[in-house]
């Protein structure tokens, strides 16, 4: 009881002094339920993403990285012929 007895005398005391119990601001309190509703809304957001991305078929094996050797055109000229048309206009360009 002793300690009963201290812990009322001293809530006696601060109210003669003037002393208030300061009531809890709820500002803070709302500051923190609209951060905590927008990290919610960001981790379903990204969990959202993240099951859209694995079901998403991948479509990058269509494109092979070696299309270039299917479309190779110096393969089509026959090096003779580009040879005497070379010739050709360099003879046309002297006369």
């Amino acid at each position: 009881m002793d300690r009963l007895d201290e812990v009322l005398e001293l809530k006696k005391l601060n109210e003669l002094l003037g002393h208030k119990e300061e009531k809890e601001d709820k500002f803070p309190k709302t500051i923190l339920w609209i951060l905590a509703l927008i990290g919610v809304v960001a981790a379903v957001a990204a969990i959202a993403y993240c099951v859209y991305r694995y079901l998403t078929p991948v479509y990058d094996d269509d494109f092979d990285d070696d299309w270039d050797d299917d479309y190779d055109f110096d393969d089509d000229l026959d090096p003779v012929a580009v040879k005497a048309a070379a010739k050709a206009a360099n003879e046309a360009s002297n006369v």
